[in-house]
């Protein structure tokens, strides 16, 4: 039995605390938010999974030093945009224990990956990268799920396989921590143009060809950013990618559909009503293909969809319109 300490009470952490529960291990889950602490430890709910009963090997606290103090290791699981920020405040707590990014995306000020940012502030901390295709919700329901852990450290890939795997769940193992990473973090920008393609009414063919030229693009960038070119076409790049363009239960994809459908942004974002990690990552990748000199056509449409008001129809004119290339 492990004692893991979890730092963000969204979906994917509770549902992460869920499966580990499920496991045998005790799990401490770090949240912001008084009333989601006490929906989890008095009602056994949580707001964003509706129906799941949250396991009593789960408590919930608002204090850093209680969830991590006498743990195995920690899920760092905040949005990306306040990862920078909840580390700061924790990292005190933090002495040997591993970290292991379970957040997908960048640092958008700075174009850091999530791992660049907490070695950032905190050079000796020992840290991973957990990634790969798996909705919340399903993964709360025991659906089989397997996932891929990335780090340098060949004693974090063996505790963290251990600690995971049962009959419900597979865990891989890679040394390429920025291939995982960024395999995470780009496929998001492919799922809301899948949404796009599908609130303007595309078709398969459409998706098919989105997914392929997508995976192409996010790959030139992921390798020029130090990650192998073998990781994108896993778990955590193609396995992520199929999974979140083609399900309702990305937040990224619904996010589009709503552009597609006309939504503006910001009343994108008050539908889906949680954190949208394509909206920062579109950004980030844009600037990175800008610096690195890299051909992204999907990335720069969507971005000019998003904040130089394109519409997603002549959008799709102009990606269908390039100039001839080769395979």
């Amino acid at each position: 039995m492990k004692k893991i300490s979890i730092i963000g009470s969204g979906s994917w952490g509770v549902a992460l605390g869920t499966h580990l529960a499920r496991c045998g291990h005790q799990v401490k889950i770090w949240s912001f938010d008084q009333e989601e602490k006490r929906l989890i430890n008095e009602e056994r709910k949580c707001k964003f999974l509706p129906g799941l009963v949250v396991s009593e090997n789960i408590i919930c606290s608002n204090d850093f030093q209680e969830v991590i103090e006498g743990t195995d290791f920690i899920l760092h699981v905040t949005p990306s945009k306040f990862t920078r920020d909840t580390f700061i405040q924790y990292k005190k707590y933090v002495e040997n224990k591993p970290i292991i990014i379970c957040s997908k995306g960048f640092e958008k000020q700075t174009l850091k990956t999530l791992d660049e940012v907490i070695l950032e502030e905190l050079p000796t901390a020992k840290v991973g990268v957990l990634s790969g295709p798996s909705h919340a919700e399903e993964v709360s329901m025991s659906i089989p799920t397997a996932l891929v852990v990335a780090s340098k450290h060949e004693d974090i890939l063996k505790m963290i396989q251990d600690t995971f795997m049962c009959n419900e769940m597979r865990v891989y193992t890679s040394r390429d921590v920025k291939g995982v990473e960024l395999g995470g973090a780009l496929k998001n920008i492919i799922a809301f143009c899948a949404g796009v393609a599908y609130g303007i009414g595309l078709g398969d063919n459409s998706f098919a060809a989105l997914i392929t030229r997508g995976l192409s693009e996010i790959t030139k960038l992921g390798v020029t950013l130090g990650g192998e070119k073998e990781t994108f076409y896993g778990l955590s790049g193609l396995g992520d990618l199929i999974v979140t363009c083609l399900s309702e239960h990305s937040r990224n994809r619904r996010a589009g559909k709503l552009i597609g459908q006309g939504k503006t942004l910001e009343e994108a974002k008050q539908e889906v009503g949680m954190v949208i990690e394509s909206i920062d990552n579109i950004e980030v990748a844009y600037e990175l293909s800008k610096v690195h000199n890299i051909d992204m056509p999907i990335v720069e449409t969507v971005y000019k969809v998003l904040y130089k008001n394109l519409a997603p129809k002549e959008a799709v004119i102009k990606l269908m319109t390039r100039d001839k290339k080769s395979e």
